[in-house]
């Protein structure tokens, strides 16, 4: 994976925590965020972790430029910041991340986040989960949420409801008493009919849609 922080002592800090777990390795540090886009591009990590506020490009428009909607090919982004305010949490997603993490998260949530970023799935910090979609949700495009490709069926809307929660894809099964390779099946065929390019696209979808809702 490629780490990329303007703050040398947080981003050794983070690539040595993120080395010392099974299955990571750092490849690439960068200090700036035309940098991290570069190291990226050239090398194509499975996973890239950005902070927000850097010099010249921010994290932001380096998530958009690997992982937005323009992008045909796009790369795993977890953005990390300091700062838990809602604007950054609605523009990185909105970009393409596919995480969101306060620095404060804890080596055993960093490590979780990247995994899942690494197998297509997405984590955003617990803290900030259900406010930022419920948030997003209110303050999101004035367009009509676009409609599934196909109806969806119980199932996918019970698994769909669960993703809008922030529930893993192990939780899910333990749930709702399937298998995991079903619920992934149903994620997958969730993401196909809504045209959502992450789990988080397909959370964000169901809170537009207020199949999940404040309380819920």
């Amino acid at each position: 994976m490629v780490v990329a922080d303007d703050q040398e002592i947080v981003r050794t800090g983070l690539a040595m925590i993120l080395d010392a777990q099974p299955g990571i390795e750092v490849v690439a540090q960068a200090a700036d965020g035309q940098r991290a886009v570069e190291v990226a591009r050239r090398l194509r990590p499975d996973v890239c972790l950005f902070d927000i506020r850097m010099p010249g490009i921010d994290g932001i428009e380096a998530t958009r430029r690997l992982a937005g909607p323009a992008v045909a090919d796009p790369l795993a982004v977890v953005v990390i910041t300091t700062f838990d305010l809602d604007e950054y949490v609605y523009a990185a997603l909105r970009a393409g991340a596919r995480g969101f993490l306060l620095k404060d998260a804890g080596s055993v949530l960093l490590s979780q986040a990247v995994h899942a970023a690494a197998s297509g799935d997405a984590l955003i910090a617990p803290s900030v989960t259900t406010r930022l979609l419920r948030a997003f949700a209110d303050t999101g495009p004035t367009a009509p949420p676009r409609q599934p490709v196909e109806p969806l069926t119980d199932r996918e809307e019970q698994v769909l409801a669960a993703v809008a929660r922030g529930r893993t894809n192990s939780e899910i099964a333990g749930e709702l008493h399937i298998s995991l390779s079903t619920v992934k099946t149903h994620v997958a065929s969730l993401m196909t009919k809504l045209a959502a390019r992450n789990r988080v696209e397909v959370a964000i979808w169901a809170y537009e849609t207020h199949r999940v809702r404040r309380g819920g």
